[in-house]
């Protein structure tokens, strides 16, 4: 069934023959300077907390590419986007390079804002999710377990927000709300029966 494309979706290795056609496209267009190329370029530096971070986005309308593996299953899509990330730390640097299908066009400036939008709401959820259910630590490794485990815990984390009666403790104030709330829904059925009901409306 075709997707339909909300602004900005990551292409990740799970789309392994598309992201290898994306991957190999903008190393042999980088290697050529984008010679011939429609191409909109944007460069962004931050810095703070002990870190220095640079950005280089590159966006490319859709055409350019003369076809996408099952591009029939993208609907409205309309650029392909490459993200150079280099994070310098105190003790170390970082590169990272990831690509984005977009609804957007190809413009650099406007894409490399979405996508830092959108990536900083995927680190507050990794984030909660970590601090209410110890994501991080889980050991659950075999086949599609960790992907059907990570849905799971999304899940019950947009239940939990759902659920609005139950105070956070004075008690115990360095204790999250939703993690008082998950760890009452554990303890108590009926708490946890409300839980599922607000899921459920």
């Amino acid at each position: 069934m075709p997707k339909k494309l909300t602004r900005v979706l990551t292409l990740k290795s799970n789309h392994p023959t598309l992201h290898s056609q994306v991957k190999d496209w903008f190393d042999a267009a980088l290697a050529n300077n984008f010679e011939g190329i429609k191409v909109s370029k944007a460069r962004r530096v931050e810095k703070g907390h002990h870190r220095r971070e640079k950005r280089l986005v590159w966006a490319v309308p859709l055409g350019e590419f003369g076809g996408l593996y099952k591009q029939e299953q993208w609907l409205g899509l309309q650029s392909i986007v490459m993200v150079e990330r280099t994070r310098h730390l105190w003790n170390k640097v970082t590169h990272e390079v990831h690509f984005y299908l977009s609804s957007l066009p190809a413009d650099a400036h406007v894409l490399g804002n979405a996508i830092r939008t959108h990536w900083g709401i995927e680190n507050q959820v990794h984030w909660t999710l970590d601090v209410t259910f110890n994501e991080d630590k889980s050991r659950i490794r075999s086949i599609h377990a960790p992907r059907n485990f990570a849905l799971l815990r999304r899940m019950a984390l947009n239940a939990l927000n759902l659920e609005k009666t139950l105070k956070r403790s004075r008690r115990d104030p360095r204790s999250g709300a939703l993690r008082q709330k998950s760890r009452r829904a554990s303890m108590n059925n009926k708490y946890m029966m409300t839980v599922l009901q607000c899921f459920c409306q």
